[in-house]
């Protein structure tokens, strides 16, 4: 039997495992909402706004993907907190999730049709508030159904779809259809087919009474603010999950052209495809055994802060290599790191939540960890490469500060 401990803030933590096949829908609805983020950032945006004007394709991206994030970071709390007080008899998740994937997919397919920088800003915006919707009601149904004894298994194959979503999505835009506007309506099309077995296979039975908010919502800033005095261990989660997302945007943001003038590798548009194909497949291999692992232990922080250890040597190894195995070497390393990272730091979070009646909020808080390093590491990473050490100099950067964010979880408390 597990040991994990119960947290104070989670007496309530449900005692029935679920089965695969709950399991298995959460995976696929969770493999839709990151197949809908990834793709249209890593393909479908640059590929589009470079159609419209080439000179001037980044700082429109840059526009582009700021505004959808500052969306984001808004839209996934906000969304958390309606899902915690909708008692429809559909359940609290589901019709977020139905909506977000329908929204989402209505502002990708009228993105995919927009023929400037304003209209593809516009329809970014509104897939970014549906996918955030959405994601805010995937999260939330580990902690709202999943024992303590499984949460890492559960959240690591739920984690995975993560990469896997960037991967699928690269694929079948190059491969399966023909154009910027054709790989939109594939994305969105596949959003909601992915949703759609939990959403329509898969009853939610209602909350107990005792942990429904009341139907009042406070002013939006007030729904996002989680006192750090009051809840030190969701404080010290929330903190060390930035370092370890800003430490991995910093890793991954200039990548081509690390390859491109560092590595000097003839083909690297194809080179960072081989990367993401070994960072997920080890991603793949590490993330469910480390989550059982963790379970059957019942410990969180070791896996956490050995996981960040790896992930930083993985830096480490970019910051020194200088031929092409040296760099796939560390692609697979840094995947092996980050596949424990997305399975067991899921299930800690979990632990640390201020109250069950505000699971899809405060989760929601958590995801900005996820997106706020996104629009800080740009503004890091330029000035570090250009006048601090270079490439290797960043790597260096990226490695330190996801060290420091495995530290921080020795500071929690209530989790083992």
């Amino acid at each position: 039997m597990s040991s994990t401990r119960v947290p104070p803030g989670a007496p309530d933590a449900p005692r029935e495992r679920v089965g695969g096949r709950w399991t298995a829908g959460l995976a696929l609805a969770n493999l839709g909402v990151f197949t809908a983020f990834f793709t249209p950032i890593q393909i479908l945006l640059p590929r589009q706004l470079a159609a419209l004007d080439a000179g001037s394709k980044e700082s429109a991206l840059a526009w582009v993907t700021g505004f959808g994030a500052l969306v984001a970071l808004v839209a996934n709390p906000l969304a958390g907190a309606l899902s915690d007080r909708t008692t429809s008899r559909f359940g609290r998740r589901r019709p977020w999730i139905a909506g977000g994937a329908l929204a989402g997919a209505a502002g990708l397919v009228l993105t995919s049709f927009q023929q400037t920088v304003p209209g593809i800003t516009a329809g970014w915006c509104l897939a970014q508030a549906g996918l955030n919707a959405m994601l805010a009601g995937v999260t939330a149904p580990v902690a709202d159904r999943v024992p303590l004894g499984q949460r890492a298994a559960v959240s690591g194959w739920t984690g995975v779809m993560q990469p896997l979503g960037l991967v699928l999505g690269a694929l079948l835009v190059t491969t399966a259809v023909d154009g910027v506007r054709a790989g939109y309506l594939l994305v969105a099309g596949l959003t909601v087919a992915l949703a759609a077995p939990y959403v329509l296979g898969l009853p939610e039975p209602p909350p107990p009474r005792g942990l429904r908010p009341p139907p009042r919502l406070r002013a939006p800033a007030a729904v996002l603010w989680v006192s750090p005095r009051r809840h030190p261990d969701f404080a010290w989660a929330w903190l060390s999950r930035f370092l370890v997302n800003l430490g991995n945007a910093l890793g991954t943001l200039y990548l081509l052209y690390y390859l491109a003038d560092e590595v000097r590798l003839a083909d690297p548009d194809t080179g960072v495809l081989v990367l993401t194909l070994l960072y997920t497949g080890a991603a793949v291999c590490t993330a469910v055994p480390a989550g059982a692992a963790s379970d059957r232990l019942g410990r969180r922080k070791v896996f956490v802060a050995g996981c960040c250890a790896v992930m930083a040597a993985a830096a480490l190894m970019l910051a020194l290599a200088s031929d092409w195995p040296a760099v796939m070497a560390a692609a697979a390393v840094l995947g092996a790191g980050f596949g424990v990272y997305l399975a067991v730091d899921q299930a800690l979070v979990t632990q640390v939540l201020p109250a069950a009646a505000d699971r899809a909020k405060d989760l929601g808080v958590i995801n900005i960890a996820n997106s706020g390093p996104q629009v800080l590491a740009p503004a890091l990473a330029a000035p570090v490469v250009a006048h601090a050490g270079g490439y290797p100099g960043l790597y260096v950067a990226a490695a330190a500060v996801t060290v420091a964010g495995g530290l921080l979880v020795g500071r929690i408390r209530g989790v083992r």
